[in-house]
């Protein structure tokens, strides 16, 4: 059969199959990394001649990308790309359907949905309650102006002292006049001009309720306002997650590795982090679980979870037995759909309050043999340790292998079983 009529080839050696591999392929560089991979497109064969070892990719052409392929990934290597739980600023990409009577919960709470409101929308509820309160009761002293007769032509201020009228409101003459007068009330301006009298009651007792419903509804917006202005996670602005994940050796140990930075003076205290995974697993019942939670045992250095967080830290997760990532290897991580979202949590040192700063990573930005570079120095000049913060997201390539932990936990016990064969051979041989 020519290349022409075939439209897919089957690969002889998976180069990424334990049965493949050998003691060179634990690395990056292996036999197999040097032999370029030949792209068949379905139209013209191959010039290069093909072996029993070489990557054979099958890569047909898209009617809507025209002339452009896909790029040459080496077999079972192609990036899957899955939709986030938490993006990368760390808001939760969630969005809330189908809640009977959602309004009505919202309004019932009514100061934690203006605090979580956008701040146009903030602003206009805290312009028209002000001012909605003055028509409302503007309204009201013009009911009561009238219903006692102040607004007759003769009772009207430039009459009264010929008339000898008593006004309930002194120089209410119409709407726009009771209007100002509800204003004076309620901000306690008391301009002087326009004063309430002994003649009615209910002014008196309408003039009281106005400057106790001023006071609290003052208090209830300077406090949602101030609330809104101090939330803790405009702290989260300035608290920094590397934009990689990497994948390297620590200690003999393969570690998933993220960085952690915060960018202001004032400390974060009692500083914990998390992580957890989040993939699609099946019970052993055949049920299907889309968002199943995996906490990760994860820390800084030899200190656990709590950091002492007063320079950039690196948060490692030992891929251990107990790890998710135990049996996946460089080729897994690029096919297989997850997130790992990590959290910072902690307390503010200026002002008190516990503050959560939250990020992610999919398996494409997970960086394998990758390690970060270096940003704490000590500068002898000025005698202080400088951070510096260009080089916060930058990494650099080292020697990983490309198999799983369980792997290489294997090779490395087969390995020590070889050398005390040997040294036991060696002593059993006389000299």
């Amino acid at each position: 059969m020519s290349f022409g009529q075939r439209k897919n080839f089957t690969v002889p050696v998976d180069a990424e199959s334990p049965e493949a591999r050998d003691d060179a392929k634990l690395l990056p560089l292996g036999p197999f990394d040097k032999i370029p991979p030949i792209i068949i497109d379905g139209q013209d064969p191959p010039k290069t001649p093909i072996t029993p070892t070489t990557p054979i990719i099958f890569c047909p052409q898209s009617p809507s990308v025209g002339s452009k392929r896909s790029r040459a990934l080496r077999p079972g290597t192609t990036r899957k790309y899955r939709r986030r739980a938490i993006l990368k600023n760390g808001d939760c990409n969630i969005v809330l359907s189908k809640v009977s009577r959602q309004r009505l919960r919202f309004l019932q709470d009514i100061f934690t949905t203006l605090v979580d409101a956008q701040w146009r929308w903030t602003l206009l509820v805290f312009a028209f309650s002000f001012i909605g309160s003055w028509l409302f009761f503007g309204a009201i002293w013009w009911l009561i102006a009238f219903t006692h007769g102040d607004l007759e032509e003769m009772h009207l201020p430039k009459n009264q002292e010929e008339s000898g009228w008593k006004p309930c409101v002194f120089n209410i003459e119409s709407y726009t006049s009771a209007f100002l007068f509800s204003i004076e009330t309620q901000t306690t301006i008391g301009y002087g001009y326009r004063t309430t009298t002994e003649e009615c009651p209910e002014a008196i007792f309408i003039m009281c309720f106005q400057s106790i419903y001023g006071v609290m509804m003052q208090a209830f917006m300077v406090g949602f306002v101030f609330a809104k202005m101090t939330r803790p996670k405009h702290r989260t602005q300035t608290l920094l997650f590397s934009k990689h994940a990497v994948v390297c050796q620590r200690d003999g140990e393969l570690c998933l590795m993220f960085r952690v930075g915060d960018m202001r003076k004032s400390h974060i205290i009692g500083a914990n982090i998390r992580a957890q995974l989040i993939r699609t697993k099946l019970s052993r019942e055949g049920e299907v679980m889309a968002q199943y939670q995996h906490e990760l045992e994860v820390g800084a250095d030899h200190c656990g979870s709590d950091l002492f967080f007063i320079w950039p830290q690196i948060v490692t997760h030992r891929i251990s037995t107990e790890s998710p990532f135990f049996n996946m290897s460089a080729s897994d991580l690029l096919q297989d759909r997850f997130e790992i979202v990590v959290i910072l949590e902690g307390t503010v040192e200026s002002t008190g309050q516990s503050t959560q700063a939250r990020s992610s990573y999919v398996n494409t930005e997970i960086l394998w043999g990758h390690r970060f570079e270096p940003i704490v120095f000590y500068n002898k000049e000025n005698q202080v340790y400088e951070i510096n913060y260009s080089k916060f997201n930058e990494t650099h390539s080292v020697d990983t292998p490309l198999c799983s932990a369980r792997e290489l936990a294997e090779f490395y016990k087969y390995q020590d079983d070889y050398r005390n064969q040997a040294e036991d051979h060696h002593l059993q041989t006389p000299a």
